[in-house]
């Protein structure tokens, strides 16, 4: 249970059963595999952008209709209530420091390139923001934060929630294309910021503030890579 109970009436909890969680794997599986001929003939004249826009419609489709059996209970279940305004100012600031902090490492600098170049091939500063700094990140949270953590934390509690759906949100961002030890480099760099999202959803036991902060974190991250292209 949050440390902080003031935030909420902890007794409007639902868990997020099993059936569900498995009902969305087998929902996203069946719409990437009917989709997957689209994706390829469409990679050849869409930009890059466009597509992992349609990727994460596909996740959030399979999402919703995981959760629809749940009817009312599904936002209930999935932590999407009010939240006090610190966790929502701080939480975003906390976010920034560590991402900040973590890029120093090193892989980090071969993400921006990445996020530069998608930038570059769609042509909109804008557009990218709006994609990657607002779709991907409430798309990510309601499966990582939302469905998972709400999951796990019915069946085993806060603590596997916190440390597995951080676990899960860096193996999200494991990159195949990397060279060698970088692969799981990548993944442990954004560990700490899967951390610290779990936390917060602990925390306030609301959505509302790891969303934020996952969308500052990324529109910033965005906005860095736009600034620093060529």
């Amino acid at each position: 249970m949050p440390s902080d109970t003031n935030y909420l009436d902890y007794q409007d909890f639902r868990p997020i059963s099993g059936r569900a969680v498995l009902l969305f794997l087998a929902v996203l599986i069946a719409l990437i595999v009917a989709a997957s001929m689209g994706f390829w003939f469409f990679r050849l004249v869409l930009p890059p952008l466009v597509l992992i826009a349609s990727l994460y419609g596909l996740i959030l489709m399979a999402a919703v209709i995981a959760l629809w059996p749940m009817g009312r209970q599904a936002l209930p279940a999935l932590a999407v209530r009010g939240v006090r305004w610190k966790p929502v100012v701080f939480g975003p600031l906390a976010t920034l420091a560590l991402s900040i902090g973590v890029s120093q490492i090193g892989p980090d600098v071969e993400s921006m390139k990445q996020i530069a170049e998608l930038v570059q091939s769609f042509g909109s500063t804008v557009a990218s923001v709006v994609v990657l700094g607002g779709v991907a990140p409430i798309v990510e949270e309601v499966v990582f934060r939302g469905l998972l953590y709400g999951w796990l934390e019915g069946r085993w509690g806060w603590r596997a929630a916190l440390l597995v759906s951080a676990l899960a949100f860096a193996l999200a961002h494991y990159q195949w294309q990397a060279a060698g030890w970088e692969r799981l480099a990548y993944a442990a760099a954004v560990l700490p910021l899967g951390l610290l999202f779990s936390w917060l959803r602990w925390r306030t036991n609301s959505l509302v503030p790891s969303v934020v902060a996952h969308m500052v974190n990324n529109s910033f991250a965005v906005l860095s890579a736009a600034w620093l292209a060529p």
